[in-house]
């Protein structure tokens, strides 16, 4: 007797792709108009079909690259996967959803950037992405270093902490809680520098550095 024949499902990566925008106050997820069907023209998050032999996060450096034309990512790591077998048109395909980070301070020229808990309309199942993955993004931060030295860069304010935290979570913490969470992060170290006068007065920010390459 025969055994079934099983169809063969394609394995994508679709990636969260974030930059922490200074002058915004706000952590930014990139997306881009589709080039082709299906959806072409909508925009979606930057996504690859794997190649053979190709590891999960190369994937997804290759899809911020030649989706959204941004320089090379900090760091990158894996997020979720989605196995809906109707979630592609052309056929069963896996996603596996990775997270990636840009430099605050690198160009973001290229695609459009919107806050999370303001993405419009996007392809495929992108918006259950999203929703699904921003609540484990914000558990990543402050206990996955490499994700948030990635997002925030090598040297931040308490200020900027605190938008990062509200982005992610939805709720801004107290100023003296987050501090606390932060002098328990390893590599992470509170200096006795403050950032540069505030325009409306008052205390300038603390400034943070990790210590760790």
């Amino acid at each position: 007797m025969n055994a079934p024949r099983i169809e063969s499902t394609l394995v994508s990566v679709d990636v969260l792709t974030l930059r922490f925008d200074v002058e915004a106050h706000a952590v930014l997820l990139a997306i881009a108009p589709r080039a082709f069907d299906p959806f072409a023209g909508a925009l979606a998050l930057p996504g690859v079909l794997l190649g053979k032999g190709e590891r999960l996060r190369d994937a997804a450096l290759r899809a911020v690259t030649t989706k959204l034309g941004l320089p090379e990512v900090t760091a990158a790591g894996q997020l979720a996967t989605f196995d809906e077998p109707s979630r592609d048109p052309r056929g069963p395909t896996l996603s596996v959803a990775l997270w990636a980070t840009l430099d605050p301070a690198a160009s973001a020229a290229g695609p459009t950037w919107t806050r999370l808990d303001d993405v419009p309309e996007l392809a495929f199942d992108h918006n259950r992405i999203v929703t699904d993955c921003r609540p484990i993004l914000a558990d990543k931060l402050w206990r996955d270093t490499t994700f948030t030295a990635g997002l925030l860069g090598r040297e931040f304010t308490t200020a900027q902490a605190l938008d990062v935290t509200e982005s992610l979570t939805g709720d801004r913490p107290y100023p003296a809680n987050l501090g606390r969470t932060m002098d328990r992060v390893p590599g992470l170290e509170r200096t006795t520098q403050h950032a540069a006068a505030l325009p409306q007065g008052g205390r300038p920010p603390l400034v943070w550095r990790w210590t760790t390459p």
